[in-house]
């Protein structure tokens, strides 16, 4: 048995594989093939959901990330004990469903499109709101602070806790506390509806330019680390990551950017206007 590949990198939402194995899940059947278009939850970052659709016939109600130990152990999610691409592991994708279906037969497997497109707008639209509040922020940072790939302080890694990917959207938290002070971050009389029009200017231009978006990759394999790249005005910008996305900026027409700010913590919604 060998890793799972995988084709959702690229764009692909069908394809037709064997599956290779049964994997035990409780009530469900956990269904392996050797390659797959499903993007799965990540048990390490769990910010993009997992794709919906069909393998066989039969409706996946879940995609998860499983591992092999070299003893031969299987783990799912949150249960994995390695670190994800560790060597010495398998690394599957394992489609969930409430019908077993055999090992050794050949399956179509079929992603929700439209679910799909929603996802790959999310994220997009997330990465972008990110390197825009970086270029907001830039001015409240007192040290020397790690730059982003457009040379801004990288506010997002340094303060971000978690991310959610939605349709159409995202909700990422960031930590404003002592350990950020401390990196040379003020957040004093900091005004989420200023920064918010700021976020939104840049995000309104970045969609204007209709900028190129691609996901490199070094193979196809589960935990191969791919990086999203998107050629904006402003120079290449490139973040790592292992979702999906548009092909263009100009595919997020409307989106916009809310921020709020509660105690020590600042959150940044993004979503279709109206």
């Amino acid at each position: 048995m060998n890793s799972t590949l995988v084709t959702f990198p690229s764009g692909l939402t069908s394809g037709r594989s064997t599956i290779v194995e049964a994997v035990p899940a409780g009530e469900r059947h956990g269904l392996v093939v050797s390659e797959t278009p499903f993007h799965p939850l990540d048990h390490t970052w769990p910010d993009q959901p997992a794709d919906r659709g069909t393998i066989g016939g039969l409706p996946v109600v879940d995609c998860v990330t499983g591992a092999r130990s070299g003893t031969g152990e299987i783990f799912l999610g949150p249960d994995i004990p390695a670190r994800r691409g560790a060597e010495g592991w398998d690394w599957l994708v394992v489609h969930m469903t409430g019908t077993p279906l055999p090992v050794g037969a050949e399956v179509d497997l079929e992603v929700d499109a439209g679910y799909r497109a929603g996802l790959c707008a999310g994220h997009t639209g997330c990465h972008l709101a990110a390197l825009a509040l970086n270029a907001a922020l830039a001015d409240r940072w007192r040290k020397e602070a790690r730059p982003d790939s457009l040379g801004r302080p990288d506010f997002d890694q340094a303060a971000i806790t978690s991310s959610r990917i939605n349709p159409y959207g995202s909700v990422d938290v960031y930590r404003l506390g002592k350990s950020l002070r401390k990196k040379g971050f003020s957040a004093e009389d900091l005004d989420p509806g200023k920064l918010a029009r700021q976020v939104n200017d840049q995000l309104a231009a970045w969609v204007a330019a209709d900028a190129p978006v691609r996901v490199e990759a070094p193979d196809r394999g589960l935990t191969a680390r791919r990086t999203w790249h998107c050629t904006l005005p402003e120079g290449e910008a490139s973040i790592p990551c292992g979702g999906t996305h548009v092909g263009r900026t100009g595919e997020l027409a409307g989106i916009v950017a809310e921020l709020s700010l509660d105690d020590a913590t600042l959150t940044m919604r993004t979503g279709r206007a109206g």
